[in-house]
């Protein structure tokens, strides 16, 4: 499995990276939260920050409104970073640009991170965000009724986890889930997994690690909840877009889980990306595959808010 030019490129400008055992959880949040931002960055009508109540707290929120012109559709966003890293500034490109390209309103969640708040206080904050914006349409100028939740790597576990949650309790009503190269299970002998112990930017070791912090103070994890692959029904979910990378060591986790959703009459779309590594939407613009994978997935998306199905 080879990358595709323009990432092989990428790549490559960063040198050798070490693994994140080696480099210490300090230092890798470092890394990600000092990266600088394209400078061409999607326009946005008007950004807020602002805080919400959730299970502990205040839980800051990020709103990115592509236009003011009408009641928008709203996607509640959770950044990526194995539960232990990111945040609403690192994930800022990705966040902004889907805002964009859906033409819907963004809520980006600073969900709790792990080992310092335990899981399931991610979870839980996820969800309360889920919640929260349900609730505040007229207030937020959205319309509830398309409120897709969305999520990268980490969270597209939390995207999965919040639409199962849901269906379970009884709201908040989601009308598409969208998991981008989710981490949604702990296999490590998923076909993908065997096949790229070494790939780039996401070792198995760094997967290892990973689990490991966000597991610490908690426990191995056994619920659907933190872990949506466990889940035995998966019926009766909002429709789902899975997004898969070729050169992604997790990659049969997204795949794997989007059969089984079609499998229980699910509407779901999948595209594995090929020439693609875990983490390629984190900065879209920089490769060619990033800027035409964001441009499939918001395109279903605007399909899917402008055709709603009511049943």
């Amino acid at each position: 499995m080879r990358l595709d030019p323009d990432a092989a490129a990428r790549m490559a400008s960063f040198g050798p990276i070490p693994p994140m055992r080696v480099r210490g959880l300090a230092a890798v949040r470092d890394a990600i939260e000092s990266a600088p931002h394209p400078d061409d960055m999607a326009p946005m009508a008007n950004i807020e920050d602002c805080a919400i109540r959730g299970p502990a707290g205040q839980i800051p929120v990020r709103i990115y409104r592509p236009s003011t012109a009408s009641i928008a559709p709203v996607l509640v966003y959770f950044h990526g970073g194995g539960m232990v890293m990111g945040s609403n500034h690192s994930f800022e490109p990705l966040a902004r640009t889907l805002a964009a390209q859906s033409n819907a309103t963004v809520v980006s969640v600073d969900y709790r991170l792990a080992p310092e708040c335990p899981a399931p206080a991610q979870f839980n904050d996820a969800l309360a965000a889920a919640e929260w914006v349900a609730g505040q349409g007229e207030q937020l100028g959205v319309d509830v009724t398309r409120l897709a939740v969305v999520g990268d790597s980490a969270g597209g576990s939390l995207a999965a986890a919040v639409a199962l949650a849901a269906r379970d309790h009884g709201g908040p009503a989601i009308c598409c889930q969208v998991l981008l190269y989710p981490g949604l299970d702990r296999d490590m002998m998923a076909e993908s997994m065997v096949a790229l112990p070494d790939a780039p930017m996401l070792s198995h070791d760094d997967i290892l690690y990973m689990h490991e912090l966000a597991d610490a103070g908690s426990g191995a994890p056994h619920d659907q909840y933190r872990v949506p692959a466990y889940a035995t029904d998966l019926s009766a979910l909002p429709p789902a877009i899975i997004v898969t990378a070729e050169c992604d060591p997790i990659r049969s986790w997204g795949e794997r889980y989007a059969s089984r959703l079609r499998d229980a009459g699910v509407q779901t779309t999948v595209t594995r990306y090929p020439g693609a590594g875990h983490g390629f939407l984190m900065r879209s613009d920089a490769t060619a595959r990033g800027r035409l994978a964001i441009a499939e997935v918001c395109g279903l998306l605007r399909a899917k808010f402008d055709n709603p199905l009511r049943f």
